[in-house]
């Protein structure tokens, strides 16, 4: 888990607590999303005070939760090399592997983040990421030459977005998915003409 700079590191049994207790928010939030500090506690097998010894308030807890989903965004984008694979290869796991991440912290992932800097600044990182891959692609002639790389980002986004609600429950499924939003994505949804 990322902490402030000012914080000073957790030992590996405060981590592991501080995981469970994110992992459990994760779980509860999802199926009720007014749970109580309490539920989130039973559901990770800890105490109550030990969730607020770790975390302040309700609302820490779930910047704290929207920070750790975001940082495994980062690195599931990272994971797919999109500056350095090729641009096909690292477009499917890119999605592959975002649709793991939203799937898994599907609560996480949709918590309002305006009051965490971390947060932003690892969106601003993978937006960065994503334009650049959206060119090497263009550039490789997986999309137009005057394809609208904002547009294009957006839609894929879009994709995703309504991909992850599918929730699927194998990584055969989500494989299945990611193929289907890069298809989508590149070639559309009309009849390919047949020569």
């Amino acid at each position: 888990m990322a902490l402030p700079a000012s914080a000073k590191p957790l030992r590996a049994d405060a981590e592991r607590t501080v995981r469970a207790i994110l992992e459990a928010a994760e779980r509860v939030l999802s199926v009720n999303p007014a749970a109580t500090m309490e539920q989130i506690a039973e559901a990770a097998g800890v105490a109550r005070t030990t969730v607020h010894r770790r975390f302040a308030s309700r609302d820490a807890l779930i910047t704290a939760l929207a920070t750790w989903a975001t940082q495994r965004f980062h690195e599931a984008v990272e994971a797919a090399r999109p500056d350095t694979a090729p641009p096909a290869i690292a477009l499917y796991q890119v999605t592959a592997n975002v649709l793991r991440v939203k799937i898994g912290w599907g609560f996480a992932m949709g918590a309002d983040l305006t009051d965490a800097p971390e947060a932003a600044r690892v969106h601003a990182e993978v937006l960065a990421r994503c334009e650049r891959l959206f060119a090497r692609a263009r550039d490789a002639g997986l999309l137009a030459p005057d394809t609208d790389l904002d547009w294009a980002r957006r839609v894929y986004y879009a994709l995703i977005h309504e991909a992850a609600a599918e929730a699927p429950d194998t990584d055969a499924d989500v494989d299945a998915l990611a193929t289907r939003v890069v298809d989508t994505l590149l070639h559309g949804i009309s009849k390919r003409a047949t020569h």
